[in-house]
């Protein structure tokens, strides 16, 4: 289990570096990230590279027993080039240009910013090719994390670049987009602009296409690196740091998974959520599914508190630990933190490290050396991995569809449905895959498919495919709706999934705000509700009061072998939970270990042992049934695992 973070010694004055090789080691820190953001260091000019403060860097951290993931040093442009090229720093849709200063102060789709990038690249590829200490490539860092989106001239040349590839005619094009609505027919691709700030609301299809070609553009750029690098070091892989979380919807990582040769992701608890490691856990699970269930990389967390929050709170005694084996737990084979020495200076010093301003004599070192020693005696469980039975379909294009302007309602997210649903699993010690509305759904007994507002009908029809042969499906409501051109389905709702679920809908009927409907089997729904019309399906439970009453609100319809049910409300957690357990036992589904509430468990499957991961988020001691023996402590099990309060283990079991 590789074990570290982000390394930044050119913060700092040289005579530090020899004191940090020496923590390190006391840490059991093997790998850091190094040169993320040094391109005004490495390069101070446009001719001028200084690589000798770096080489003594590496040097130094091999020499101590600590590998390296290189960064391209692309993330951030230095002063001269901008200065120098203005045209390539980025714009928002009202025209404000975003200037230097901070951080990706770049327009996605710049050839000045290309061009740099890939010389900078090219530079240290060669640099360290040969370098014992080079592990891993870092392309960029963070890629779209604060420039996702550009709306200049040069990214409006890329986009309109981008249509012709995508449509080949302009005719294709307003078909697509709808545009005999509103006056908004093109007679060339020349007339065509990004989604720019305008008097009233927008294309739809148009935001949604330049959602699409906005990741396209960063997914490019990251391409265009790896190819230098590939050319020059092909012994080498690449990678770049994801960002998979509730809060980042900017790029459609499933197109991205593909280029990369080892996933790897940036986490971040949002401290005002209470539920906060169901979210990691959410996102762990989500990276895992992108990877393809092989082992991950997990980039960044942190410590302790971050800096951006409004409120950054620090992290309780015991959830560092509990954090990094969640992901540990759900795939990572590495475990690494922003940052390794916390910074004095800039926007980013009141961010947690592993080596706080304190230093050693606090709680976070101490637990970060307690880690670093758990994941040496967690080495065996390296390059095992997760099953799971149930699949969750998640679609970043379905995401930024479902949440554009003049919908029925606001209250309809996406993410909601999907939390709910695997806020319910997590507590009954389910594993949960997610995959792409188009993947092979063989080996899966449950699939669900939360608010897939838009989707292909080839995708639709997997998922029929999958009923068919005896699988049980859930659908929840607004899924199927409109086609991948934002185009509405006609005969009336669920769309693509009218056939399947044995039920047509003619009318929404979202509640008002705090609204809430009362249904026949003693449970409360709000948010959503729709005329609906069984069409084949059955009736589960049905509307009391609120505009529909008697009407079905859950229903059930057998599909060749398997089941569809279709939820057309926004079912209260009880109702959820009642409904999963229903759905878990019709399908076959069973949990990792028998758990309870707030007591996290998953399975990871090596080639001659499983590994039972029990995280304790509660403040009571955790029973869990296991029978072989704990890697953490090193001491056997025997019928029942004891877990203290906020603690965890890690049990080899006995097959």
């Amino acid at each position: 289990m590789s074990f570290g973070g982000d390394y930044n010694p050119e913060q700092w004055p040289e005579r530090v570096w020899d004191e940090d090789v020496a923590l390190m080691r006391e840490a059991g820190v093997d790998l850091v990230s190094v040169g993320i953001f040094s391109w005004a260091l490495l390069q101070p000019g446009p001719d001028e590279f200084r690589f000798d403060w770096l080489d003594r860097v590496l040097d130094k951290l091999y020499a101590g027993g600590v590998r390296v993931s290189l960064a391209t040093a692309t993330a951030s442009p230095p002063p001269w080039l901008t200065r120098a090229h203005p045209e390539m720093l980025p714009e928002r849709a009202d025209g404000t240009r975003l200037w230097p200063g901070g951080r990706q102060a770049f327009c996605p789709s710049s050839p000045v910013y290309r061009e740099h990038a890939l010389a900078l690249t090219r530079a240290i590829a060669e640099r360290y090719r040969e370098h014992p200490g080079l592990a891993v490539w870092h392309v960029g860092n963070e890629l779209g994390c604060h420039n996702a989106h550009c709306y200049c001239d040069v990214s409006a040349e890329a986009f309109r670049r981008w249509l012709r590839r995508r449509y080949g005619t302009v005719e294709e094009l307003n078909r697509a987009w709808g545009t005999r609505f509103w006056s908004q027919a093109y007679g060339d691709f020349a007339e065509v602009l990004p989604p720019r700030q305008n008097p009233a609301i927008g294309n739809p299809t148009q935001a949604l296409d330049f959602r699409r070609f906005s990741s396209d553009e960063l997914l490019e750029n990251y391409r265009l690196e790896k190819a230098v690098l590939r050319e020059v070091t092909p012994h080498v892989p690449v990678t770049t740091n994801l960002m998979v979380a509730d809060n980042v919807r900017d790029m459609d990582y499933w197109s991205w998974a593909g280029e990369m040769d080892v996933i790897a992701n940036d986490h971040y608890l949002e401290a005002a959520n209470p539920r906060a490691h169901q979210e990691l856990a959410f996102s762990a699970d989500l990276t895992r599914s992108l990877a393809g269930g092989r082992p991950w990389m997990l980039m960044e967390h942190s410590t302790s508190a971050v800096n951006w929050q409004p409120r950054n709170r620090a992290k309780d005694p015991g959830e560092l630990r509990r954090n990094s084996l969640s992901h540990v737990a759900r795939g990572a084979d590495a475990v690494m933190f922003f940052q390794w020495r916390a910074s004095l200076a800039g926007a980013e010093k009141y961010h947690s490290a592993m080596l706080p301003h304190a230093g050693t004599d606090t709680k976070v070192w101490r637990e970060t050396v307690r880690l670093g020693g758990d994941l040496d005696r967690l080495a065996e469980v390296r390059g095992s991995t997760v099953r799971a039975e149930v699949a969750m379909v998640f679609d970043w294009q379905a995401w930024w569809a479902v949440e554009l302007d003049s919908h029925p309602s606001v209250d309809v997210r996406y993410l909601d449905r999907l939390h709910d649903l695997y806020r319910s699993l997590w507590e009954r010690g389910v594993t949960v895959d997610f995959v792409h509305p188009g993947a092979d759904l063989d080996g899966y007994r449950l699939v669900l498919v939360p608010t897939l507002y838009t989707v292909a009908n080839a995708d639709a029809a997997r998922l029929a495919e999958f009923v068919a042969a005896g699988g049980t499906a859930l659908v929840t409501y607004f899924s199927g709706i409109v086609d991948e051109n934002d185009h509405v389905r006609p005969g009336g709702y669920p769309g693509a999934y009218r056939e399947l679920l044995g039920v047509r809908t003619e009318e929404f009927h979202p509640l008002l705000e705090g609204e809430r409907v009362r249904l026949d089997d003693g449970t409360e729904a709000d948010v959503w509700t729709e005329a609906l019309h069984l069409a084949g399906a059955e009736a589960v439970t049905r509307y009391l009061d609120g505009p529909l009453p008697g009407t079905p609100a859950v229903t059930r319809h057998r599909h060749g072998d398997g089941t569809a049910w279709y939820v057309a409300t926004r079912l209260a957690e009880e109702a959820t939970d009642a409904l999963v357990g229903r759905l878990l036992e019709e399908a076959g589904v069973t949990p990792a270990a028998p758990t309870r509430p707030g007591v996290e468990v998953v399975r990871r499957t090596g080639a001659d042992a499983e590994y039972l991961f029990v995280l304790n988020h509660t403040d009571t001691p955790a029973e869990v049934p296991a029978e072989g023996a704990e890697l953490l402590t090193g001491t056997p099990v025997t019928g029942t695992l004891t877990v203290p309060a906020g603690e965890a283990a890690v049990v080899r079991m006995i097959r």
